[in-house]
C-alpha cells in the first residue's frame, strides 16, 4: 500500500498520505505508476513532506514540479521537510522571487 505520493518526476520531496514513523520504510508512488521505498528517519505527520534523497543546504526544494523554497541546512533522505528547514523565497520583499 502506498504511504506517500509524488506528483511530478522533478520533485525531491514526497507527501505522506499516512502518519509515518521513524525507522519504517515508506512505499512511495511516483507518476506513471512506479514505486520506490524510502527509509523514514523521523516521524512524518500525514500530509507533510519528506525528502526523497539528500537535499543540500541552499538547494531548491521541489514539490509539484515547483520550487517551494531553499533548504536551510542539509536534509537527509527520509527526513521531515517543513518550515523548520526550508526558507521560502516568495513574497519576502527583500529577495527576488525564484
Amino acid at each position: 500500500m502506498r504511504q506517500a505520493i509524488v506528483l511530478n518526476a522533478q520533485d525531491n520531496v514526497a507527501t505522506a498520505v499516512a502518519n509515518l514513523e521513524k525507522d519504517t520504510v515508506a512505499n512511495v508512488a511516483f507518476p506513471g505508476g512506479t514505486n520506490a521505498e524510502v527509509v523514514i528517519v523521523e516521524n512524518i505527520p500525514y500530509g507533510h513532506k519528506f525528502a526523497l534523497r539528500e537535499i543540500k543546504a541552499g538547494e531548491a526544494v521541489i514539490k509539484y514540479g515547483e520550487v517551494i523554497g531553499l533548504a536551510m541546512a542539509d536534509i537527509p533522505a527520509g527526513a521531515h521537510v517543513h518550515i523548520h528547514n526550508i526558507e521560502s523565497q516568495r513574497g519576502r520583499g527583500d529577495k527576488q522571487a525564484i
